[in-house]
């Protein structure tokens, strides 16, 4: 996969998980305590997984831009 091609896919990855977070942290405010595991594993997993394509992305496209 591409850089331009994965930017976009590490951008929305991020974002999703940072929605997840947000509704983890509403979900707990409103009294919630037994949330679902993939709501979970949405929050833990997603934000990672989206910042380490977009620094690959990055990464990516700086060394093209040199050859």
């Amino acid at each position: 996969m591409t850089a331009p091609k994965l930017m976009p896919l590490a951008i929305g990855l991020f974002a999703v998980g940072v929605l997840a977070i947000v509704a983890v942290f509403v979900l707990f405010i409103a009294g919630h305590s037994d949330l679902p595991v993939w709501l979970n594993v949405a929050a833990t997993y997603l934000p990672a997984i989206g910042l380490g394509l977009g620094i690959i992305a990055v990464v990516r496209k700086s060394r093209r831009k040199r050859s």
